[in-house]
């Protein structure tokens, strides 16, 4: 089976390449990490006018209606730049769910504005330092929300969010767990930025009293949403961190051709070579499992709880290697405020955690592979 990008997406991906180089070069993202707003949306303009954010979106709701793996191809390449934007929380998560569970009415209500980036969505179930299940959910949701969430990523700057919740209708069925969309321009709705290692990409502490709230989806189906939700989103975060972790290893590779010691590139020294070398295979294997995660989430197969667990895993090993090993193989200087290696590391860092930890979708690879061969 052949996963390789046609002419068409490897086209759109220089272009994508190229659009962020001019427009999104490390000083976007330095201004990011030093300023004190959460984002550019000086760039989020741009990358809608692109049509990224309108990208699987179909085109009876003011979308481009394309495949998930030309999403897949500019999630890499937003990954490699690492873009200081609320592209994951609002087209993986947000208009995902949309996607899956909202009614014709409410993709009418919420897509195209989606789709023209004219609003900024974002997804809300953590609110435990624990992993969250139906058991120990303590939001409460029905015709209003309440409970807090956190950390919610880019909840400081959406407009709205999908929030997990226990439903508080006597008549929830299911696991008792519903998704409800809840905007976050109300009175019942308080926010408070969170400080995390990537300022580049903020999060926050929502807290909901009473606010109104819509059900999203067949009512005490929501974890099981969720669930599918997540294993569609993880292939797109997998992109986008293979992306970055490639972007980690070409920044490793140019130093180390460029820096001399003792008359030598310090690339020339096996020290280095092996450093670069286990960078690559870890890079190789992570980007394989994404393709095999891409094609099954374009075409929707029975392999996707797999394709989605492997490639989210690989990926979180690949970023975090590749991000670690440049900063070693710029020496002393790589931790230093003046280089740009921490930006990788920081990402891969924060990105290794949304949506589930390693752990997770490591347990998650092996009850999917289980009940795969249990079939």
């Amino acid at each position: 089976m052949n996963f390789e990008f046609s002419q068409e997406q490897n086209l759109l991906r220089e272009q994508a390449r190229g659009f962020l180089q001019d427009n999104c070069p490390m000083k976007v993202v330095r201004a990011a990490l030093e300023g004190d707003e959460p984002f550019n949306p000086d760039l989020w303009k741009k990358v809608a006018e692109m049509g990224w954010t309108s990208t699987v979106i179909p085109e009876e709701y003011d979308g481009l209606g394309l495949s998930y793996i030309e999403l897949s191809v500019i999630a890499d390449e937003l990954g490699r730049a690492v873009a200081p934007l609320p592209f994951s929380s609002s087209v993986y998560l947000a208009t995902e769910a949309l996607l899956a569970c909202g009614t014709h009415a409410q993709k009418e209500a919420w897509l195209p504005r989606l789709a023209s980036g004219e609003i900024i969505g974002t997804f809300a179930l953590a609110e435990t330092q624990g992993q969250v299940s139906p058991s120990n959910l303590a939001t409460t949701g029905g015709e209003s929300v309440s409970g807090v969430k956190v950390p919610v990523a880019d909840g400081d700057i959406a407009d709205f969010t999908i929030v997990v919740a226990r439903s508080s209708q006597s008549s929830a069925r299911g696991d008792g767990v519903s998704l409800y969309i809840v905007d976050l321009h109300q009175d019942g709705v308080a926010r408070e930025k969170v400080t995390t290692l990537d300022p580049s990409r903020s999060h926050a502490r929502i807290t909901f009293t009473n606010a109104t709230a819509e059900l999203l989806g067949e009512e005490g189906a929501g974890w099981a949403a969720t669930q599918n939700i997540f294993n569609r989103a993880a292939v797109l975060y997998a992109w986008e961190q293979t992306g970055g972790s490639d972007a980690a290893l070409e920044m490793a590779k140019e130093y180390a051709l460029g820096r001399f010691a003792f008359g030598r590139a310090i690339g020339s020294y096996q020290a280095i070579k092996h450093k670069l070398a286990n960078m690559y295979v870890k890079n190789t294997l992570a980007r394989s499992n994404c393709y095999f995660g891409a094609w099954a989430l374009d075409t929707d197969a029975d392999d996707l709880p797999v394709a989605a667990a492997s490639s989210r895993v690989a990926a979180i090993q690949a970023y975090y290697f590749a991000s670690k090993e440049n900063i070693q193989t710029h020496g002393g200087m790589g931790f230093t405020w003046e280089f740009d290696c921490q930006f990788h590391y920081r990402r891969a860092k924060l990105l290794s955690v949304n949506i589930g930890s390693e752990a997770q979708w490591q347990d998650k690879l092996i009850s999917a592979v289980q009940k795969q061969n249990a079939a």
